[in-house]
């Protein structure tokens, strides 16, 4: 799921997450972002970016929402507001979803998982109490909503850090739970780390492969401490989270995705499972069966730059002399050495290789359309080898 690290959100902080000393201490440059103190970068963003392609990166995004959700068929009830299907998610499986309101609209995107007694939702930290408002007001009285607010959440992205985590000697807590070397992306599992539980899932929002651990708030330091003591592993700011994860196709909620544009426009059709798109029955359906079946007027498209400057969030898009869109993320993208972007144009202007041109400061910069990912994905996936 995207989280929702951006530059420049002008928040005021409410508390300090548990790791707020640790970054300090270690030089990282702290910012304030949707509510919180969060490091921006350490040794400098394209460094760190580089480093968790070659390697790996420890991210804390412990601002974002944990939530429990459990109850007398809380599946079936969470898919009267998911278009995914939940019924059928199997124990120790991940699925990327999304929130919608009644009309369609995006309000936000969102991880859930079949943890076996309870269904486990990751929202973005931005709207995590919009988003708890929303889910109380749908679901009945009987579904428990549970905010883990007591827990911190980090992810090890980058093709080295399997080998970072396995080396700390987690044992499986669930009877037919691998090891979590085992694990492949979109799956789940609780681990022990002595006697400290760890709940682990191989996914992330980089395009690497890697975790997400949600461990109890008492316990962050010392894991952050115990993964960034292996060689394959440095702390990285939301600086790089967000070019790498701009690099890999991946929209940000808030930017690319808002409560304005609709599932299919913005290319995410896959979490509209199959079931759900004959059947119906979740929030916002009529607009998204409608767009299933005709063409939207808009889509999300990623983009690719002549020249070395980056466009931003904002900057019209252009095809001739006509304004057929705006750029929703932007920047230089460490991987290739050019910067890229991703924007909503017109659908006649959507093509792969559509030339068009993008106006910052004053200059229209040449551009076209680019498929996504920028950057292929690298998850390790069930049946892979590796």
């Amino acid at each position: 799921m995207s989280d929702d690290a951006s530059i420049g959100l002008d928040v005021q902080p409410t508390e300090a997450l548990p790791l707020d000393a640790w970054h300090r201490a270690r030089g990282g440059r702290m910012v304030e972002f949707a509510g919180y103190w969060l490091p921006i970068q350490y040794d400098g963003i394209i460094a760190e970016h580089l480093w968790t392609r070659e390697s790996a990166g420890l991210f804390d995004v412990s601002h974002m929402g944990q939530l429990q959700v459990s109850g007398p068929n809380a599946a079936a009830e969470l898919e009267k507001i998911l278009p995914g299907d939940v019924i059928g998610l199997k124990a120790g499986k991940v699925r990327y979803s999304l929130l919608l309101d009644e009309n369609g609209g995006i309000l936000d995107d969102l991880m859930v998982t079949n943890a076996g007694d309870h269904l486990f939702l990751i929202v973005n930290g931005a709207c995590k109490w919009d988003d708890i408002a929303h889910l109380r007001e749908f679901l009945p009285d009987e579904i428990h909503l549970h905010y883990q607010d007591e827990h911190a959440l980090l992810a090890l992205q980058g093709p080295k850090a399997v080998d970072a985590l396995a080396r700390l000697g987690l044992v499986p807590a669930a009877e037919g739970a691998p090891a979590v070397e085992g694990l492949r992306f979109m799956e789940a599992a609780p681990y022990l780390w002595g006697e400290r539980p760890l709940g682990i899932s191989r996914s992330g929002y980089t395009g690497e492969d890697g975790f997400e651990i949600s461990v109890h708030a008492d316990d962050a330091e010392a894991l952050a401490d115990a993964l960034t003591a292996q060689p394959e592993v440095k702390p990285i700011g939301l600086g790089a989270r967000d070019s790498l994860r701009l690099e890999a196709g991946l929209p940000l909620y808030g930017h690319d995705l808002h409560p304005g544009v609709s599932v299919i426009a913005a290319g995410l059709g896959f979490a509209v499972s199959k079931r759900r798109r004959t059947e119906g029955g979740f929030l916002g359906d009529a607009r998204v069966m409608a767009e299933l079946l005709g063409a939207p007027a808009q889509v999300r498209v990623g983009l690719t730059l002549d020249g070395r400057l980056p466009a931003r969030e904002g900057a019209a898009i252009h095809a001739g002399e006509t304004q057929v869109g705006t750029v929703t993320s932007g920047g230089f993208a460490p991987s290739i050495g050019a910067p890229i972007a991703m924007g909503w144009v017109d659908a006649a202007h959507a093509a792969t290789g559509t030339p068009l041109t993008i106006e910052v400061r004053g200059k229209h910069l040449t551009a076209k359309v680019a498929a996504m990912p920028f950057v292929p994905h690298r998850y390790v996936r069930r049946g892979a080898t590796t």
